[in-house]
């Protein structure tokens, strides 16, 4: 049966709607009408959800307006998706990728849809029994850890990536990037980019690294917040040294990153949530690897995240966001800034 959207007397952002429709039809669906909306809450690319009234699923594309070099590759967000299915990391199960732009003009996924919860803001977070908090924050260290842990060549990724090098290139490529994306000069850019270029350390290991690891990336169980159903959102994910996820996930447990997620803080939210050197110290027991250069890969991170809360902020002065929020992202550059200068020794 021909496929339909159903969208609303409202025009969907970032969709030309008859193309998808003749592009899927024979591919996904098959219960009935489809219906499309977007999901709220991305700051990056995005999010749709599909639902033929049977089975549903997540498109998924770049974001409106001009973008960074080598970001948004979502052939590569599915390629790393489809690899993982197998290996017990919990991811959604991949569908389809398409990388015609004549279809809706950009490059676009279609996922599984994973039905739990996400800890968006502080708010989810705050309901949630002490206890369960805490076995929340520990699984997502343990499923990091497994993410570590895997070989990349076994699972089909040995050529997803140019480990030797990554966090020379890393420190390198986010210097560049803000070129692109600033919309004003803030020294403090420029002295965090001199310190990490100075003080990079040798590599810690290769493994696949998710590139965005946080707790509002991943899906819970909502009946026990303890077990994770899926890690989402792999569209910065790479081969390299797997410390540099760890130290994200260490900055976006600091609540200066708060006006970048646009909602209230969640680690902060319950006393549930173990501090940020109890995870550090969970990873390095649970994995076995040495974290004593922590502090360049947090400070790695803090700059990382004032490049993309910076893209935010321009592609907001353009209006070329979709959703509420994005007013108060710029403001938390110059203090994520700060707080890396202050991480490194």
């Amino acid at each position: 049966m021909p496929i339909e959207f159903e969208i609303g007397s409202t025009r969907l952002p970032g969709v030309d709607v008859p193309a998808l429709r003749r592009f899927l039809d024979g591919r996904v669906g098959g219960g009935g009408p489809l219906r499309l909306s977007l999901i709220q809450g991305g700051r990056s690319n995005l999010t749709y959800l599909m639902t033929d009234g049977i089975s549903r699923w997540v498109l998924r594309r770049p974001p409106l307006g001009t973008l960074t070099p080598s970001a948004h590759d979502m052939s590569r967000e599915y390629r790393v998706v489809e690899a993982l299915g197998p290996t017990g990391v919990p991811v959604p199960r991949a569908v389809l990728c398409c990388e015609d732009t004549a279809v809706i003009g950009v490059p676009f996924t279609i996922m599984s849809y994973v039905d739990g919860i996400v800890l968006r803001d502080g708010d989810h977070a705050a309901a949630l029994p002490a206890d369960q908090a805490r076995r929340c924050a520990e699984t997502l260290v343990d499923e990091l850890v497994r993410l570590h842990s895997l070989d990349p060549g076994q699972i089909g990724l040995d050529g997803f990536g140019r480990p030797a090098g990554y966090l020379e290139r890393q420190v390198r490529r986010w210097h560049g990037q803000w070129g692109h994306v600033a919309t004003r000069d803030l020294p403090a850019f420029h002295e965090l980019h001199r310190r990490l270029a100075l003080g990079t350390p040798a590599e810690s290991g290769t493994s696949v690294v998710h590139g965005d690891y946080r707790l509002d990336n991943t899906i819970i169980d909502a009946a026990d917040p303890g077990r994770m159903l899926a890690v989402v959102d792999w569209e910065m994910s790479t081969l390299g040294d797997p410390l540099a996820d760890l130290g994200l996930l260490l900055v976006y447990w600091n609540p200066a990153c708060e006006p970048v997620l646009g909602v209230r803080h969640a680690p902060t939210a319950n006393a549930g949530f173990p501090a940020g050197n109890e995870l550090a110290e969970r990873y390095a027991e649970r994995s076995g690897r040495d974290i004593s250069s922590l502090a360049f890969y947090q400070a790695l991170g803090y700059l990382k995240l004032a490049v993309i809360a910076e893209g935010i902020h321009a592609r907001s002065l353009a209006g070329q966001t979709v959703g509420a929020g994005f007013d108060a992202v710029g403001s938390a550059v110059p203090a994520l800034l700060q707080a890396g200068l202050d991480t490194l020794p």
